[in-house]
C-alpha cells in the first residue's frame, strides 16, 4: 500500500517549512471572499463571546478569527488560537502582537486538545475537519473541553459541491471530481451536524455560503492544476483540456464563468445538567 496521507498541505503530517508563505497567502485570500466574511458574521452571532469568557480557536492559522473573538471577551477574558503549524503560529503572533491583541497561540491537535475538561466557553473550528481522517474525535474534543452551556461554531467545505461551468460536461465532471482527491474528509460540510449531535451536543443553527469566483477572472492556477493532473492519469485529452481552457476563458471575458463550492456552518452548545 502506498503512502496514505491526505495530499493537503494543511494536514498536520504534511507541514513543511517551505510552504508557510503559501499557506499564508491562500488563508489571506480565503478570509477576504466575500462569501467566508458572511459565513464568519453569521457564526460570530451564533456563538455571541461575551466579556470574561474563554474562547478558543481549532486551527488558528494566521490567528485572524482569534483575534476578533480576543476583542469580545476583553479585558477579563481568555483567548487561546490551537494551531500545530509552527510556521503559521510564528506568522499569527507576530500579527498579534502587532495589533496590541492579547491572543496566546499554542501547539495542538484538533484530535487531542491541549484543554482541561469543560474548560472554555466558545470554541470556533473552521475548515479543519476536511483535514481529518477521524473528523469524529475532533467533534469528542470539541464536546469535552467546552462548559455546559458553552457553545462552538463548526464551519467547513463539501468539496462535492463544487461547481465549474462551461465546458464539455464529460471534461468537467473530472475536474470537479479531481477536487474530491486532495482533503481527507472532502465531504466534511455536510456531516459536521451529525458529528457533533453525535457528541452529545445540541444544534442551535445551521448556514451555509457558496464561495463564488470571480466570474470575470478565471482562478488559472486551481483549474491549470486540476486539468494537468487530469492529463497525467489519463482521464482526459491535451485536447479537451485545452478546449475546456478556451471555454473558461471565453466565458471570463463575458462574464458567463461560473466557479463555485460551498462552506456550511454549525452553530452548537453542551447541554446545562
Amino acid at each position: 500500500m502506498g503512502d496514505s496521507r491526505p495530499n493537503s498541505p494543511f494536514h498536520s503530517d504534511n507541514i513543511n517549512p517551505s510552504n508557510t508563505d503559501m499557506l499564508v497567502g491562500a488563508l489571506d485570500a480565503q478570509a477576504a471572499t466575500s462569501g467566508v466574511r458572511r459565513l464568519r458574521d453569521w457564526a460570530h452571532l451564533g456563538v455571541s463571546a461575551r466579556p470574561g469568557e474563554r474562547v478558543v480557536d481549532i486551527g488558528a492559522g494566521t490567528g485572524s478569527v482569534i483575534q476578533v473573538l480576543a476583542a469580545a471577551v476583553m479585558p477579563d477574558g481568555d483567548a487561546i488560537g490551537v494551531e500545530p503549524n509552527p510556521g503559521l503560529r510564528a506568522v499569527a503572533e507576530q500579527r498579534a502582537t502587532e495589533a496590541g491583541s492579547t491572543v496566546r497561540f499554542v501547539d495542538g491537535d484538533a484530535l487531542a486538545l491541549p484543554l482541561s475538561d469543560g474548560d472554555v466557553d466558545v470554541i470556533w473550528c473552521e475548515r479543519v475537519f476536511q483535514h481529518l481522517t477521524e473528523p469524529e474525535k475532533a467533534a469528542a474534543e470539541i464536546a469535552r473541553v467546552l462548559r455546559p452551556g458553552g457553545r462552538v461554531a463548526l464551519l467547513d467545505t463539501d468539496w462535492a459541491t463544487t461547481i465549474l461551468h462551461p465546458g464539455a460536461s464529460e471534461v468537467v465532471e473530472v475536474l470537479t471530481g479531481a477536487a474530491l482527491s486532495a482533503p481527507a474528509n472532502p465531504h466534511a460540510g455536510r456531516k459536521l451536524a451529525g458529528q457533533l449531535s453525535a457528541a452529545g451536543l445540541e444544534i442551535d443553527d445551521l448556514g451555509s455560503q457558496a464561495l463564488i469566483q470571480d466570474t470575470r477572472n478565471v482562478a488559472w492556477p486551481l483549474v491549470r492544476m486540476l486539468g494537468e493532473s487530469a492529463v497525467r492519469r489519463e482521464l482526459i485529452t491535451e485536447q479537451q483540456r485545452d478546449a475546456l481552457y478556451a471555454d473558461l476563458a471565453a466565458a471570463a471575458e463575458q462574464g458567463a464563468l461560473h466557479m463555485s463550492v460551498t462552506m456550511f456552518g454549525v452553530i452548537a452548545h453542551r447541554p446545562v445538567g
